[in-house]
């Protein structure tokens, strides 16, 4: 029997977050391969998904000899998502070699399909290694791309082989948000994108959408940044945090709305504030990783809602401009027709001094392997080595730098607003960790007991206005006095569930009256509306 020698470089990838509840069986086990580039020799890289999904799932990699499947002694564990991933350096080569992986829950084993590959000597994908980053792009530049759940239509998975392919050789991530749900998805494709963009030889980036805080305190708004940042680095804990093939995360800032009414923004945060929270987020994150961070956003809103600041400057941009093609040597991003954008990263000439370049989001999206229509394309600006430089250094994270288990929290209602029926109930609630900063994920909501439980069920409305605070909204109580429970909740299990007592009497109010209905008057039909008619379409 012939032995394979591995040099196994594991890449585990594990949740910190709950346990999902157990299956009875898997539904599907996949598994892809390719040759990944890589500094010691040849390396092969095998990677797939559980579904449903479940933690820490077995997963063992079996190699076919002589037509019997045997075990290689290399082994994994999913992650929350289902996915999982092995990366190892190999010495066979110019030989046809099978693979396929084997899953134990429950006492039951599943496999998955069989996928055989060659490795060469000289890796296939040699140019997107660490050493060589080729300038495929639009103008001679290292071409990239950014995804998020947009990318993922019903679940569908990126060929990023094809990207590759096609000339990219970064993608960035996004990796996670200021709101629970939409930070839930980034999580779930983060897992399933970082794994095989790596294997398919392009360095992988993240970023972090950012929603501000409705205050003007200094003190709340560097709190708000502060806790957010900590998501990013739990977050990156998650995954490893850096390795050489990672690109720094970004923040991307292109929303200061603070409040809204059917769905309109009614405010806006200050420019201050705006400066001051973006700067305490890149350098909280920028200290705990060794990594400088990247600011994303777009030349109208650094120069409308920002101030200049030569902290600001210090960090790279990655700017956001359509309709100018990256493809003529002299077109670059961020000028007016007319006159300067003045912002932190502006120069004399009027120019910006922008890193990466987001040109289009209106890519063809099949033509890069990515379900879907469109695409986000990007180009950086400097040399292969300047590229490189971003890369640079790692970052391990220690037992201290992983998202806590059921942390203890504790709740303060700061206040109560509570008159007639006709109106709402408003309760003002803060949450914090035994550090006394701020919770960073979780909501509220009311508990009535059950001698106070109203006949109809209550419409409760919550809206986040910093980070570990939120304004209650309950609508559905009769006139009398009704007793219960103001509760925190965390569906990720990070803090610890928290409940306060809580007393609300009301008088009844003047019943609304029905308003006449309207007969609706006929409308045009809107013609559609093409987002692309004036962008490059690469």
């Amino acid at each position: 029997m012939k032995k394979f020698i591995f040099a196994l470089a594991f890449s585990l990838i594990t949740s910190l977050f709950q346990i999902a509840p157990s299956s009875a069986s898997i539904a599907s086990l996949s598994m892809a391969l390719n040759q990944m580039p890589s500094t010691t020799g040849p390396a092969v890289a095998l990677y797939g998904q559980v579904k449903p999904a479940k933690n820490g799932i077995p997963i063992t990699v079996q190699v076919s000899t002589n037509g019997k499947w045997q075990d290689t002694g290399f082994t994994t564990k999913t992650a929350r998502v289902g996915t999982w991933k092995v990366v190892a350096d190999t010495t066979v080569i110019n030989k046809s070699m099978k693979y396929r992986v084997k899953a134990t829950l429950d006492g039951r084993v599943f496999y998955s399909q069989a996928r055989s590959i060659v490795v060469k000597p000289i890796p296939q994908m040699s140019e997107g290694s660490i050493q060589v980053v080729s300038a495929l792009g639009p103008g001679n530049r290292i071409h990239g791309a950014d995804v998020s759940r947009w990318q993922h239509p019903n679940d569908a998975p990126i060929n990023f082989v094809k990207m590759y392919n096609q000339g990219v050789r970064f993608v960035i991530i996004k990796a996670s948000d200021s709101r629970d749900e939409s930070d839930a998805l980034s999580l779930k494709y983060l897992m399933m994108d970082r794994h095989a963009a790596q294997a398919a030889g392009l360095l992988t980036g993240f970023y972090h959408y950012a929603s501000l805080p409705d205050s003007s305190d200094t003190e709340v708004i560097e709190s708000d940044a502060t806790t957010q940042a900590q998501k990013v680095i739990w977050r990156l804990a998650s995954i490893g945090g850096y390795t050489s093939k990672d690109l720094p995360y970004a923040l991307d800032l292109e929303n200061n709305c603070v409040g809204y009414s059917n769905s309109e923004c009614i405010k806006y945060a200050t420019r201050a504030s705006v400066t001051l929270w973006a700067k305490t987020f890149l350098r909280v994150l920028k200290e705990k990783t060794g990594r400088t961070p990247i600011l994303y956003s777009y030349p109208s809103f650094l120069e409308g809602a920002m101030n200049r600041d030569a902290e600001l400057a210090t960090y790279p941009l990655w700017l956001a401009q359509y309709g100018v093609d990256p493809a003529v040597d002299i077109a670059q991003p961020g000028l007016k027709t007319l006159g300067c954008y003045v912002h932190s990263w502006t120069a004399a000439d009027c120019s910006s001094h922008w890193s990466i370049w987001q040109y289009t989001s209106c890519g063809i999206a099949p033509k890069y392997g990515v379900p879907g229509n469109r695409l986000d394309l990007n180009v950086f600006r400097g040399s292969h080595e300047e590229f490189l430089k971003l890369a640079a250094g790692t970052w391990v994270p220690q037992t201290r730098d992983f998202m806590p288990t059921n942390e203890t929290s504790t709740l303060s209602i700061k206040s109560l607003n509570a008159t007639t029926t006709d109106k709402s109930v408003v309760v003002k609630v803060e949450v914090f960790r035994p550090t006394g900063l701020p919770v960073v994920t979780g909501t509220v909501r009311f508990y009535p007991d059950a001698l106070s439980r109203p006949a109809i069920p209550l419409i409760q409305s919550v809206t986040r206005s910093a980070s570990g605070a939120w304004t209650l909204s309950i609508q559905g109580l009769g006139a009398g006095i009704f007793r219960g429970k103001i509760g925190f909740v965390d569906a990720t299990g990070t803090h610890a569930q928290v409940r306060t007592p809580i007393e609300i009497a009301l008088t009844q109010g003047v019943s609304p009256s029905p308003s006449p209905t309207a007969t609706p008057l006929p409308t045009k039909p809107k013609r559609p509306v093409d987002n692309c008619a004036k962008q490059i379409k690469n």
